[in-house]
């Protein structure tokens, strides 16, 4: 399993999720149409909305036709057994015999068996001889979770869940019939026990408890099934708990106890544990070696350093070898072998040019001799990949190759020299040449939180505004993790107005590049990102002609101020702590609510939802309020056009699904909405009518 990715993968939905869940709203919300400025903006809103509904029922379909368009591209819905190969759409999951082509799908699970509005399947596990299936599903708009056990022996399926367990995060399979997972209770995991499926009935005992409330726990399981870990992370120090599967019923074993500044991440080869850890040149990750027996941070011994310049991102432990995910200016593979003595052996792998998200396969009983992962960009549909251990080989699966030649786009990468001199990356997707973009829509994207990565994924949309003339810009400011651990810690806490800066850096090089101009470039962030934005449009609103902010976190003060919010405490070491007043003074200096000022702000789409308990409503409803009179007060002292005063949308919209909506209609619809509002806003809503008028007239 990918050892960042297993060991991060839900921290990034608590991380990355964990972009300030906050509390119960439902009492606001039951006065949000009653009291008199709520009411206002509310129905403002709707008016608002409603006028870009002719463009957004166009984008639909446009939408429609673009996502068929790239229905079969390959996804990580593929989940290979000892016997079956095992097949996932979200709803149900569906197995076939190996080896036995053109055979009836049998299906061994649905999402509706869980029930109470239960519908959306969120991760699955196979127990070791596939006897049992272990899967989670999402409750529809809400955060909540329910596992299911689905017993899979014998000629005949249960077609119903054999045990069903609320709140479960995260899971992993010692034996056959030993579960170990974590529970989730308001958006906190503290708890780890142990399921028995005996003779004698279910035993279910706690095996973990954590105690500081900054600390994150969840399970994962090692690339060859041997150990089973306890990861507890907080944003500044780690610390990991094993279990041997063949000895499941005895307490976990500390491998190293938590130090402030010490990161680490497990995985286990031959009786050896493999850690990543952060104890490399400037506190970044290297590989370290240490007998299973004894596991003490006094017995690792270094094996692996990225080259100066690069950083390590990822790792999967083959049998022989291991893969590394490093990144300078783009992803390549580094492979070293284990069997070895010193000096180890080491095989670069440079990736396509266009590659910017690798998302390693779906691991079952895996092959250990090989890795097997997607690489996509936003606007390169993916490609499956293969490296072959034993062969020593990088190979494009075949019956994936349809899309690889899908490259009649331009990929760029820049650096913009911030403030302080620092060179910040940027990657630019463009369809024309660069010394031809003055005069295209620029669509801007930045997060810089939490040291994750911008998420530059496969997206159909991007490869319609691509299409459609549009450059595409990352920025990969400080705070995110592009360029390692060093440029999180740049970007965080005392640091975190670094990000601001970097983002006008980026957007400032674009335009000196004449990479679009201001009244064509726009800016989309959602959650912790818009800490940024909103930060931006404060000090630096000239830049911009509009802003789609999802899902927004905007009052940093104030909810960092409250203790009582379940997530305050443990965000403190990406945001600070406000009782220090030399942090309360710098959060304040760029918090996006607290510095609005009466000026022309770009005019801006802020999609909410009623019941997400990561950001608050009132915290956004409170930003909209003082942001349209602020406006208001500028304009009155100003004259300016009516046709430039900013149009400030709040998209409301019931549920609590913090990371946009999983149906496909509903995201389909939120899609449509945000090109809608961008294309009015740009001016590119009356250029189309123009070019079909023509086109029609032909």
């Amino acid at each position: 399993m990918s050892l960042i990715t297993s060991s991060c993968l839900l921290l990034l939905r608590s991380v990355s999720r964990n972009i300030t869940l906050r509390r119960n709203i439902h009492p606001f919300i039951s006065r949000l149409y009653t009291e008199g400025s709520s009411q206002t903006t509310a129905e403002l809103s709707k008016a608002q909305l409603q006028k870009l509904r002719d463009q957004e029922q166009r984008f639909k379909r446009r939408l429609r036709s673009v996502h068929r368009k790239f229905a079969e591209v390959p996804e990580n819905s593929e989940l290979q057994g000892q016997n079956h190969v095992y097949f996932e759409d979200g709803k149900g999951i569906y197995r076939s015999t190996l080896a036995q082509d053109e055979q009836e799908m049998l299906e061994v699970f649905s999402a509706d068996w869980g029930g109470d509005g239960y519908g959306t399947i969120q991760r699955v596990r196979l127990s070791p001889s596939e006897t049992m299936l272990a899967v989670t599903v999402k409750k529809d708009h809400h955060e909540e979770t329910r596992c299911m056990l689905v017993h899979l022996g014998g000629a005949i399926l249960h077609q119903k869940a054999l045990l069903v367990l609320d709140n479960v995060l995260s899971f992993e399979w010692a034996t056959d019939d030993v579960l170990f997972y974590s529970t989730q209770e308001t958006l906190q995991c503290l708890h780890v026990f142990r399921l028995h499926l005996s003779n004698a009935g279910v035993q279910t005992t706690l095996v973990y408890e954590e105690k500081d409330p900054e600390f994150f726990v969840e399970v994962s399981r090692s690339r060859d099934q041997r150990l089973v870990t306890i990861n507890c992370s907080s944003k500044i120090s780690s610390e990991v708990w094993f279990v041997d599967s063949k000895t499941p019923l005895l307490f976990p074993t500390l491998i190293q106890s938590r130090q402030p500044g010490l990161l680490y991440y497990v995985e286990h080869s031959d009786s050896y544990l493999f850690i990543l850890a952060n104890t490399g040149a400037n506190q970044e990750y290297q590989l370290l070696r240490a007998p299973l027996t004894s596991p003490s941070m006094s017995h690792w011994v270094p094996l692996f350093s990225a080259v100066p310049g690069t950083v390590i991102k990822d790792m999967e432990l083959l049998q022989d070898h291991c893969v590394f995910t490093v990144k300078d200016s783009q992803c390549q593979l580094h492979i070293r072998t284990l069997t070895t003595q010193e000096p180890y052996q080491l095989n670069t792998h440079q990736l396509p040019h266009w590659a910017c998200d690798l998302s390693p396969q779906r691991v079952g009983t895996v092959d250990r001799g090989s890795f097997g992962f997607l690489l996509s960009s936003p606007v390169h549909p993916p490609v499956h990949y293969l490296y072959n251990s034993r062969k020593q080989k990088l190979s494009i699966i075949e019956d994936n190759t349809k899309y690889i030649s899908l490259t009649d786009f331009n990929t760029t990468r820049l650096q913009a020299a911030s403030q302080d001199g620092t060179l910040v990356p940027l990657t630019l997707f463009h369809m024309p040449a660069l010394s031809e973009l003055h005069k295209v829509p620029l669509l801007l994207h930045v997060y810089g939180a939490y040291g994750v990565d911008l998420n530059m994924a496969f997206s159909p949309e991007k490869r319609l505004l691509l299409e459609d003339g549009w450059a595409l810009a990352y920025c990969h400011v400080r705070g995110g993790g592009e360029c390692g651990l060093a440029w999180h810690r740049a970007g965080s806490v005392l640091q975190k107005r670094r990000g601001v800066e970097d983002l006008a850096a980026c957007i400032q090089t674009l335009h000196h590049l004449r990479v679009s101009h201001p009244a064509l470039t726009a800016l989309t962030a959602r959650s912790a990102g818009a800490v940024l934005a909103g930060a931006l449009c404060n000090h630096n609103p000239q830049l911009l002609r509009a802003v789609i902010l999802q899902a927004p976190f905007l009052d940093v003060l104030d909810t960092m101020q409250d203790p009582s919010l379940p997530l305050t405490v443990e965000e403190r070491g990406e945001w600070g702590d406000p009782c220090i007043k030399e942090h309360r003074d710098n959060i304040a200096s760029y918090c996006p609510f607290h510095n609005i000022r009466p000026q022309l702000y770009p005019s801006m789409l802020i999609t909410a939802y009623s019941e997400d308990h990561r950001v608050p409503l009132s915290g956004v409803m409170k930003y909209v309020e003082r942001l349209k009179k602020a406006i208001q007060m500028c304009t009155t002292r100003v004259d300016v056009n009516a046709a430039r005063v900013p149009a400030v949308i709040l998209d409301l919209q019931p549920g609590g699904d913090h990371f946009g909506p999983e149906d496909f209609h509903l995201s389909l619809n939120e899609s449509a909405r945000q090109l809608a509002f961008l294309y009015k806003e740009l001016g590119l809503d009356q250029q189309k009518k123009q070019t079909e008028t023509k086109r029609t007239v032909k």
